[in-house]
């Protein structure tokens, strides 16, 4: 289990002409949200096949994964520490959870944040208090407010939608697309368990929410009751 074995199992999944795709999607251009990100083409089903293969990687070959310049070593090392976390005791949880946090500037596109953030950071902080979450969705960095917003997802699948609907309240004047994204994409999950919560959170913000927040939240209502909400007939 060394760091050049599993490059060299990643070299072998590589694919150029996938990379240049990914490249494009993940917006990895000059000023754009990914910008100077590289790829190296492996898919990700392959990248989940390598971490249950690497689940027992030391912390230290973890972190330079995580430090990683490639794009799909930290994403791997995400995998990786998901696994890890899930069979953890307290205090090997504790430990990813801190690693987890003092690498945030490499956790920094929306398929890293959205595999991890609600089983690590939303997992750790369960039971406790959730002030972490507050400076995070405060914070002027896109990926942290990301991450806030995603670690309440672990949450919404126990049928607990206080903290979602507390950050989500927080970024309703949110700037970027991708948040407005992730709002309403946990505002959805909630209408899926509690149509009636989503309806009441949606009753009081949804003037004022972004066009592509309300729409996602939406996105599974009926289209009469979907149509009314665009039209801001409700």
């Amino acid at each position: 289990m060394t760091i050049p074995a599993i490059r060299s199992q990643l070299a072998l999944l590589a694919d150029a002409q996938r990379a240049a795709i990914q490249m494009r999607f993940f917006k990895t251009g000059p000023g754009e949200y990914g910008e100077g990100d590289r790829f190296m083409g492996v898919r990700v089903p392959e990248l989940r096949r390598l971490s249950r293969l690497y689940r027992d990687l030391d912390t230290d070959s973890v972190k330079k994964l995580l430090r990683s310049a490639i794009h799909e070593e930290r994403h791997l090392a995400l995998f990786i520490l998901v696994l890890q976390f899930k069979v953890g005791d307290t205090r090997q949880r504790r430990k990813i959870y801190d690693l987890y946090l003092a690498n945030l500037a490499f956790i920094n596109n929306w398929d890293l944040v959205d595999c991890s953030a609600e089983h690590i950071v939303g997992g750790w902080l369960e039971g406790r208090k959730k002030t972490r979450l507050v400076t995070l969705v405060r914070s002027t960095d896109l990926w942290h407010r990301r991450v806030a917003m995603l670690a309440t997802f672990h949450y919404i699948k126990k049928g607990h939608f206080a903290d979602a609907l507390h950050l989500a309240e927080q970024l309703l004047a949110d700037p970027h697309d991708l948040i407005h994204k992730a709002v309403g994409w946990m505002l959805r999950e909630i209408g899926k368990r509690d149509l009636a919560t989503e309806g009441a959170f949606l009753q009081t913000h949804y003037p004022r929410m972004p066009r592509t927040m309300l729409r996602y939240a939406i996105e599974k209502f009926p289209e009469a009751r979907r149509q009314a909400y665009l039209k801001g007939a409700i």
